[in-house]
């Protein structure tokens, strides 16, 4: 609900000039935000990484980052002022008031108790003796909302014996098992494939319709945002810029800041020429006296720069913070293209050749006899559910499983599974880019020394050269030099995700294996590292296997893909063969589970 116009009922949610300062010098992050949300609806929160989306976010569980204090506003749940409440009372309040969903299930999972004692505890710490049923059914009633099996083997499992996806949907379902008024999502299907987070979208509505939960869903992904929002929220520099039902802003959005980024959403109907927005938000302390989108703008002019631009109607419940909003005609989509296959230098150099890898955990078989060719130059897309065996294969071709079988070779050269066995030749042509940068980079180094780890194993560079390519390379992912003296744990998840891409690419790989590199990314970054990667496919003939749930961005960037099934392959073939017609019922349900914008306009 848009605060301030005409509603159904009170909201549930009502956030007032919600104002967060750095704590030492009280410099502004988030500032004069106000919202609210009604009963039972759900509000997307969106905006690129280090907008303050997930600052305001943890704000309504009266929390705030290390750092960072809550300086002025209000924030009401279902008649309760949450920064009122402090002790006891607060912590009662985080489960039975407002529950949170975290980007990273590890940073909401106990890494030393099992599954089923947490989701048992998270009820029995707020029981308040009413519940009729036995701990043992209502833990398997939280599984089962979530896509669950309440199997001795899942409860007895630790959290790093499940797949990333599970991980999540079982932080999911502990959010909701006290049934609160509020939950606050952040991100909580970034890591998850298609058919699974079409099943938790679809578990977060029903829930909130039938338990009269409220929903703040912070996201960079758009057509997720899409098709479960009631309404959008975008933030830009700590302001609220945008804010509007989903059916208007997804229909035609009137900030330029909103529109740029519904340019830079891949489609998954086609391929297109991803355009991302150049340059980078500004910074708490450097907010410019006026609009701070100004210095990105294409329609910025001299009083833009004068003075902070009000929140102003400029349709029927649809506010802008703008003084040029866009018309609703001039949101184009993507420019349409068809991805080129590179013809490779020389016949079979640099290919990539799997001819029926298999790889085990233990007695369990995870990949059965996987046979793909990647050609010098190229990318392969490789899709998949969660446990379909998609990062188990980029682990064995990176030497990092090394319980694998099966000819593989790359450049005409076999590998080893052990990647202590590999010349240091293939380690530094072979480079992998993690899922997870929260675990992939060292929280005792900073950025640049980050980044520099690569290159003093591979490259013989003084200080001063390993700083100049470290700062060349943070330009690249669209960061900039300035913060290689900042600790992993001061950026924004989609940041840090950044800063791992600019490790793997400072060496000059010839092979990349990408393992959800854009998970974590905003949808602006995402379209400049993508349209990067491709760059540099046709530059340099950079080969990639890119792995992914997002089949849109799989369009715009591979020639072929390969779909995993439980570890087998059930259709390869080109990009856009295999995604316009499918041909397995597998593929073809991962097409129709993919989220669109035109679940919100229509």
């Amino acid at each position: 609900m848009i605060d301030g116009n005409p509603q159904t009922g009170a909201p549930r949610v009502r956030v007032d000039g919600l104002g967060i300062v750095l704590s030492r010098s009280r410099t502004p992050v988030v500032e004069d935000v106000s919202f609210s949300v009604g009963p039972a609806k759900v509000m997307g929160l969106v905006g690129e990484s280090g907008s303050g989306k997930s600052t305001v976010a943890l704000s309504l569980l009266g929390y705030a980052r290390r750092g960072l204090t809550i300086a002025s506003g209000t924030v009401d749940i279902a008649g309760t002022s949450v920064l009122d409440l402090s002790g006891t009372a607060l912590r009662r309040a985080r489960g039975t008031l407002v529950s949170y969903v975290p980007q990273d299930p590890a940073s909401g999972l106990n890494p030393a108790l099992t599954l089923g004692f947490q989701l048992s505890e998270a009820m029995r710490v707020h029981d308040d003796g009413t519940a009729t049923d036995s701990m043992d059914v209502r833990v398997a009633a939280l599984l089962d909302d979530v896509r669950l099996h309440a199997t001795a083997e899942l409860l007895g499992s630790y959290p790093h014996q499940v797949s990333g996806g599970q991980a999540q949907r079982i932080a999911i379902a502990m959010a909701f098992a006290c049934r609160p008024r509020l939950v606050v999502l952040d991100e909580p299907t970034t890591g998850l494939d298609v058919t699974t987070q079409r099943h938790v979208l679809e578990t977060i509505r029903r829930l909130a319709t039938t338990h009269d939960t409220s929903a703040v869903y912070v996201s960079h992904d758009l057509p997720v945002v899409a098709e479960i929002a009631d309404d959008v929220a975008v933030m830009y520099a700590g302001r609220l810029v945008e804010h509007a039902p989903a059916r208007v802003v997804f229909g035609g959005a009137r900030h330029p800041y909103t529109a740029g980024l519904l340019r830079a959403a891949p489609t998954p109907e086609r391929a297109g020429v991803l355009v991302g927005i150049e340059g980078r938000p500004p910074r708490p302390g450097r907010w410019p006296s006026g609009c701070a989108f100004a210095d990105r703008c294409p329609r910025v002019t001299p009083e833009c720069r004068e003075a902070v631009p009000a929140l102003a109607l400029v349709g029927p419940d649809h506010v802008a913070r703008c003084i040029h909003p866009v018309e609703r005609t001039e949101s184009p989509a993507p420019i349409a293209l068809v991805t080129p296959r590179p013809v490779a230098a020389a016949a079979s150099a640099g290919d990539l050749e799997l001819n029926g890898l298999d790889a085990w955990y233990g007695a369990k078989k995870a990949l059965h006899g996987v046979k793909f060719t990647v050609a010098s130059g190229t990318c392969v897309g490789v899709v998949g559910e969660s446990g379909s065996g998609k990062t188990t294969l980029a682990r064995c071709l990176a030497g990092l499983h090394p319980s694998w079988g099966g000819p593989v070779a790359f450049d005409g050269t076999s590998l080893d599974p052990r990647v202590q066995r590999r010349s240091l030749d293939q380690r530094r042509r072979i480079q992998y880019i993690f899922q997870n940068p929260h675990a992939s980079l060292n929280p005792r180094l900073t950025v640049g020394e980050n980044i520099e780890v690569p290159l003093q194993y591979f490259e013989h560079l003084n200080r001063i050269d390993r700083r100049r390519k470290v700062a060349e390379v943070l330009d690249q992912v669209a960061l900039g030099a300035d913060l290689a003296n900042r600790m992993p744990e001061q950026l924004s998840g989609g940041e840090r995700q950044r800063v791992a891409v600019a490790r793997a690419l400072i060496v000059d790989p010839e092979l990349l294996i990408c393992d959800e590199i854009t998970s974590a990314l905003d949808v602006s970054v995402q379209a400049l590292v993508i349209e990067q990667l491709r760059e540099l496919q046709r530059e340099r003939g950079l080969t990639m296997v890119f792995i992914t749930h997002n089949v849109a961005v799989v369009r715009s960037i591979a020639q072929d893909v390969v779909v995993l099934e439980q570890g087998r392959v059930v259709e390869a073939g080109p990009t856009e063969m295999v995604l316009n017609r499918p041909e397995h019922p597998y593929t073809q349900q991962l097409m129709r589970d993919l989220p669109r914008f035109a679940d919100a306009v229509a």
